[in-house]
């Protein structure tokens, strides 16, 4: 289990979920680093070394930065994440927090599927030499490290320059992350059964400067021009690596996914309505007799 320990209601959602997985017979462990600030009965406080794979699931209970942060605990197994979304939109969340009973039960029966989403390998190469290498489930994003100076920037797309840049950065994007920092950056919505890889321009002076989607294949690569401002690389907004002029970064599909548990079989379409609050009074729709039929509240 993965909690926002900072949030009362992360602290009372998850102290009932273990009350219930107990009850049914199932063993919940928190690491010690996070277990710690949890004072939660029935739940178990395991270290570092006890391995996730070993887990039949990750709960995790927050927002969506605290479900990268389950991510990260799951990485390099095949452990699926299950999120209880305590945030504001909670886009990678299953489930709301009201509906814990209903959602602990389905993780007692195991009534569950299990949905794989993209992620990306990025590697930072300086003077030909790797000095970083990372991955993000959402996205890489290099950015100004200095907030007067923009960075100078040629990006390329298979090893073929495309355009030069000055601007505050580029995201490069996961289709499940082109609902997050993508979009805020004026980037597409993709869904997530679609394999691409995102680049798309933080406030670019260029006339070319529109975002980008290409190939699950492609490798986009961005170079820090000399001269130029430094700039920070930041993955998934929870780790940060500074760079100087010069370095390279290289983004490709990753080679681990992300296993997510799924207990609702929702289109895509009906998440954005619901996590954006999308207007679609009217809408009647056809049935498949042909016949009109009303939007379901």
């Amino acid at each position: 289990m993965v909690a926002h320990t900072g949030r009362a209601a992360a602290v009372d959602a998850a102290t009932e979920a273990v009350r219930l997985l107990t009850e049914a017979g199932l063993r919940v462990a928190l690491l010690a680093s996070r277990g710690a600030d949890l004072d939660l009965p029935g739940a178990e406080i395991v270290d570092a070394s006890t391995s996730v794979a070993d887990c039949e699931l990750v709960l995790v209970l927050g927002g969506d930065g605290t479900l990268l942060r389950g991510a990260e605990i799951a990485r390099g197994t095949d452990t699926p994440i299950l999120g209880v979304n305590l945030g504001h939109v909670g886009f990678l969340a299953e489930a709301e927090v009201e509906d814990i009973a209903a959602t602990m039960a389905a993780v007692v029966d195991r009534r569950y599927t299990i949905e794989e989403r993209m992620t990306l390998d990025v590697v930072v190469n300086v003077d030909g030499r790797t000095v970083v290498t990372e991955w993000a489930l959402n996205e890489a994003t290099l950015e100004k490290a200095e907030r007067e100076r923009m960075v100078e920037l040629v990006l390329e797309v298979d090893g073929h320059p495309l355009s030069r840049w000055g601007c505050d950065g580029v995201v490069c994007a996961t289709p499940t992350g082109s609902t997050a920092y993508a979009f805020s950056a004026g980037g597409p919505v993709v869904w997530p059964e679609v394999e691409a890889l995102l680049a798309v321009p933080i406030s670019a002076h260029a006339l070319f400067a529109r975002p980008l989607v290409v190939a699950p294949t492609s490798v986009v690569a961005m170079e820090l021009l000399p001269g130029t401002a430094r700039g920070v690389l930041w993955c998934d907004g929870r780790r940060t690596h500074e760079l100087a002029a010069g370095a390279r970064v290289e983004v490709r599909a990753g080679s681990q996914p992300v296993r997510l548990a799924r207990i609702h079989a929702q289109p895509f379409t009906n998440r954005l309505v619901a996590k954006f609050g999308l207007p679609v009074e009217g809408w009647r729709g056809r049935s498949a007799t042909g016949r009109a039929r009303s939007l379901a509240p």
